[in-house]
């Protein structure tokens, strides 16, 4: 493999290379290392780990680092709503009604998001962000309470991707109402999906890419053995994370969301992190936890949000309407039962849905609830 080399900025601080060279060389940087050579540090609040099974020296090793920091601070200035100077938070202050001219990368997220909100009918919603505040989950401080009807209608009037107008075509978008853009739930996803372009680029044919959880593979984690790249569903409850199923991953992304890590408790009673934009209220209903396979994490990310709001019933109805290749969890009292779409099942194979006992779901299991 042969890495080309540009003078990038780093961020995120330094990134860790797991393996080195047994051997000598004349030149540090020529230096082979021992595969897989694996890149991590920290990045948006959670953590990211590039795993490279093609032959590197230190030298190209350092290259691949310096390249996928700059992807990563390219996204974190373009869509973070933590820093004050971020692309997004400009355009979320800017006046309402006028059209504001975005970096392409902006521009193709918020088409992402306004596409899933459209097709989910709203389950996904990148408005939601006062609703994500009020709750606790954004940069506003934890309530001591749970927020009262009135504040929540306030909040829900500040709230709806009807207000977001985005034109691909001029690479621009307005808010047409004062709402609060917040693109988390897909930017990671985003983030995901440049690193893995930038390794592409760059001729890396063998990763692993996992940004707090989504995760794109390529080639074989064992080039000779043409051993797949395999990734753990966790079991979707809290305490040390173990695997409920192990998916081989071929050339492929997968994207998790799920309502049992990222919670509060108030007298009791459990508050998800995940808000359901239509109600302003975190979802209560047993799917703990959806997967969406996809060649984009981009676009895997805001499905596995929005079929996370829908349900399990209404969501797999939209993994049927859409063709999603879709993987559930859902709560059956004191266990899990794992629910597969037709689209999920054609692509990994009956064998392995035995195997792993999954089930796939019937015409009768994707009625749509209309309430939703």
């Amino acid at each position: 493999m042969k890495v080309r080399t540009s003078p990038l900025n780093t961020v995120f601080g330094l990134l860790v290379i797991s393996a080195f060279a047994l051997v000598g060389c004349s030149s540090e940087s020529e230096r082979p290392l021992e595969s897989p050579v694996r890149l991590d540090g920290p990045i948006f609040g959670s953590f990211y780990q590039v795993t490279i099974a093609d032959a590197l020296t230190q030298g190209e090793a350092k290259t691949l680092e310096e390249g996928i920091k700059a992807q990563l601070d390219q996204v974190d200035q373009a869509m973070s709503t933590y820093r004050d100077d971020s692309e997004l938070m400009a355009f979320n202050q800017a006046p309402l009604g006028e059209w504001q001219p975005l970096s392409n990368a902006l521009i193709e997220v918020m088409a992402i998001s306004q596409s899933v909100a459209e097709a989910s009918n709203g389950a996904f919603d990148v408005t939601i962000g006062e609703l994500v505040n009020l709750w606790s989950f954004g940069p506003e401080a934890r309530p001591e309470e749970v927020p009262s009807e009135a504040v929540l209608n306030e909040r829900l009037e500040q709230v709806g991707f009807d207000a977001l107008k985005v034109d691909t075509q001029s690479m621009q978008a307005q808010r047409t109402r004062d709402v609060f853009v917040d693109l988390s739930a897909v930017a990671k996803g985003h983030a995901t999906d440049r690193v893995a372009a930038y390794l592409d680029q760059q001729g890396v044919e063998h990763y692993l890419v996992n940004l707090g959880g989504d995760l794109i593979a390529r080639g074989y984690r064992d080039i000779d053995e043409e051993t797949l790249w395999r990734v753990g569903i966790e079991v979707p409850e809290d305490g040390p994370q173990t695997a409920q199923h192990v998916i081989p991953l071929e050339n492929l992304s997968v994207a998790t969301s799920g309502d049992y890590r990222n919670y509060f408790e108030i007298e009791g009673t459990r508050y998800s992190h995940t808000i359901d934009p239509r109600s302003g209220k975190p979802i209560t209903h047993g799917l703990a936890s959806v997967s969406i396979f996809h060649p984009s994490n981009a676009w895997a990310d805001a499905w596995a949000t929005a079929l996370l709001v829908a349900g399990d019933e209404a969501g797999m109805a939209l993994a049927r309407e859409h063709d999603l290749s879709v993987l559930m969890l859902i709560r059956d009292g004191e266990t899990w039962r794992s629910l597969a779409s037709p689209a999920f099942a054609r692509f990994f194979g009956q064998a392995l849905l035995e195997e792993l006992g999954i089930d796939v779901a019937t015409a009768e299991e994707t009625v749509i609830d209309e309430k939703g």
